[in-house]
């Protein structure tokens, strides 16, 4: 019995990776063809799924949906991770993706574990050690492959995808570490609903959900519903499961499936070309989030609550 829910938690956890490569290629799709926005997206993903997490933790009757709001602290932290964590690591995702494509707004997004190495080693004044210090250098040269092809004076994305690129790196840390404290009092799913909610709701003063953008048709309506249910509310739901199944350790080791289902989509369907210089750089980053998974997770909860 316990075999089977390991093998069912690692099947899911890989799943779920896919599922997010994919929903961010197919971002790409709805910005390159169909003329959307990220300001668009961002907002009615994070409402749509916020609403409907929320909806079933009251259904599952989780007593964590309404006890988060009854501690001051603990509300106005979950407001502040709304905002600083939720709305800003999806925003940053999706507006690095609009300046590029999914494939490399993807990888540069997985260097957030060299920004939470470095916290770390600041919070407790200790210098890393060798192998974070290996983990980092191949987060830069990764980083570097992969936006100027081995040549300094050139750079293979623009200026703005790389800013936007490394803000998206530096948004994933701080979803990492804000939660700490709310993770160890509350249900992750109480935490997710809440806080895409209210980071939709913070979105909505950007740009209202019903002004809508670009070309709809059939296959705007599909990718959307994609995006919002497969991409977003599901996965994150069976990725708790999976945490439960077989640890949060395994199961954000298997979340670098994710990049590579990325680069998969793009380069299968979207025509995006990945030279022999971005494949290095990619291994690298991905050999980066392999080295420092372990070590954070002795401090640092489950980066994907």
């Amino acid at each position: 019995m316990q075999s089977n829910k390991k093998i069912l938690g690692f099947a899911s956890a890989i799943f779920v990776a896919m599922l997010w490569g994919v929903s961010g290629a197919f971002a790409q799709f709805l910005f390159r063809e169909k003329e959307f926005n990220a300001e668009w997206l961002v907002t009615v993903r994070l409402l749509i799924s916020g609403v409907l997490m929320l909806i079933f933790g009251l259904l599952q009757k989780n007593p964590d949906i309404k006890k988060i709001w009854k501690d001051r602290k603990d509300a106005i932290q979950l407001v502040v991770f709304s905002i600083l964590g939720m709305l800003t690591v999806q925003y940053t995702y999706f507006v690095t993706i609009l300046h590029s494509n999914a494939a490399t707004a993807t990888v540069l997004q997985y260097t957030g574990p060299v920004f939470i190495a470095i916290y770390i080693a600041l919070r407790l004044k200790k210098w890393p050690k060798p192998i974070e210090i290996l983990a980092i250098g191949l987060a830069m040269l990764g980083t570097f492959l992969l936006v100027t092809h081995g040549n300094i004076s050139t750079l293979n994305i623009t200026p703005t995808a790389l800013i936007w690129g490394i803000a998206s790196a530096i948004a994933l840390a701080a979803y990492t570490i804000m939660p700490v404290h709310l993770l160890d009092r509350y249900s992750p799913i109480a935490i997710i609903g809440w806080s895409m909610l209210i980071a939709g709701i913070a979105m909505s003063i950007i740009h209202p959900p019903h002004r809508l953008v670009g070309i709809w048709d059939g296959e705007t309506y599909a990718t959307v519903a994609f995006i919002v249910f497969l991409g977003t509310l599901i996965p994150f739901y069976i990725f708790l499961t999976a945490i439960k199944n077989i640890g949060p350790q395994r199961a954000s080791l298997l979340a670098c499936a994710e990049p590579l289902s990325a680069t998969f989509i793009a380069i299968t369907y979207f025509g995006v070309e990945f030279h022999y210089m971005d494949w290095i750089g990619s291994l690298c980053i991905i050999t980066t989030i392999l080295l420092l998974t372990k070590i954070k997770k002795k401090i640092l909860p489950e980066p994907e609550l």
